[in-house]
């Protein structure tokens, strides 16, 4: 199997990202497959998600982009089978600003994971098109935009899709649209609906068969340091979860 890096993007907050970035890759690792979960958001949610100190650590994503750790050295075991993380703390948000300066400043996280030994890396980008996030891009194979059904949804997705575009063709001519989910889904309302029937004109069969539902246990877990399978395996959070992450790795491998 050929390593795929996934970029979980978004600039807008509060639209699953994290939670989707989590739990996607929590149902791919296994004893047969290692998932290498990023955390690129200064706010940290990833890694504290899955309940680590994030203020106890020697070396985070801040210290492997800049070269003052290996990602060998940063990278810390969930006590799940197969997935490990990279994490982040508040020391990142530093990081926009000082990469300006530093020499081809884009290809910092693909330098650090380019001798990474695992099957999946998903990289959980931050809510904004900075620098952070074009790194994320620069090192992708490709994209995977969790979208909120909700009024503005579509909106800033048009910014987001020209960044991509831009960076495709200055920086990684092989990344590609692995797929947009819809997340916070609520079937009992028209607008979800409507949301849902815009995503398909816009995106066709990118647009994942499967939709993320409005769930209260998804929305608790992370507080628990749990992933959804961890926190209630039979929610209809964990179902939904477990049925996507089949058809990101059918999509991969297809």
């Amino acid at each position: 199997m050929k390593q795929t890096i996934i970029a979980v993007i978004n600039q807008k907050g509060g639209v699953g990202k994290t939670t989707t970035a989590t739990n996607l890759a929590a149902q791919l690792a296994s004893a047969k497959t290692s998932v290498l979960l990023v955390d690129l958001d200064p706010q940290g949610n990833a890694s504290s998600g899955l309940g680590l100190e994030k203020e106890n650590l020697d070396a985070t994503s801040y210290e492997v982009l800049f070269g003052h750790a290996t990602l060998d050295q940063a990278v810390q075991p969930t006590g799940r089978e197969g997935l490990y993380v990279l994490p982040a703390n508040a020391n990142l948000a530093a990081a926009e600003m000082e990469l300006v300066s530093v020499l081809q400043r884009e290809f910092a996280l693909r330098k650090a994971l380019q001798h990474a030994a695992y099957d999946y890396i998903i990289v959980d980008c931050p809510p904004a098109l900075g620098l952070l996030t074009i790194n994320a891009l620069t090192a992708a194979s490709c994209i995977l935009i969790p979208v909120q059904s909700e009024y503005y949804a579509l909106e800033g997705l048009g910014q987001l899709l020209a960044t991509v575009q831009r960076v495709k063709e200055a920086l990684n001519p092989g990344l590609d649209l692995l797929g947009v989910v819809l997340t916070m889904f609520d079937k009992r309302t028209s607008l979800s609906e409507q949301v849902s029937d815009e995503l398909h004109n816009h995106f066709g069969d990118k647009v994942f068969n499967t939709v993320i539902p409005r769930n209260v246990r998804l929305a608790e877990a992370p507080s628990f340091g749990k992933t959804i399978f961890e926190h209630d395996r039979w929610s209809k959070g964990a179902r939904a979860y477990k049925q996507f992450a089949k058809e990101v790795a059918k999509r991969v491998n297809g």
